[in-house]
């Protein structure tokens, strides 16, 4: 976010962590703040 704002900006990115699921180009699915590895995991299994 303090690196890149512009591209924080143009994705939304408020806070860290924030973690964006695209696929096919899309995005599908935004995490904001902490997660546990399993929580990820769950997210991410769906569009393996």
């Amino acid at each position: 976010v303090d690196e890149c704002p512009n591209l924080a900006m143009r994705f939304g990115i408020m806070s860290i962590p924030t973690l964006i699921v695209f696929k096919d180009g899309e995005k599908k699915e935004v995490l904001v703040g902490y997660r546990l590895k399993m929580q990820i995991a769950e997210v991410l299994d769906k569009y393996l």
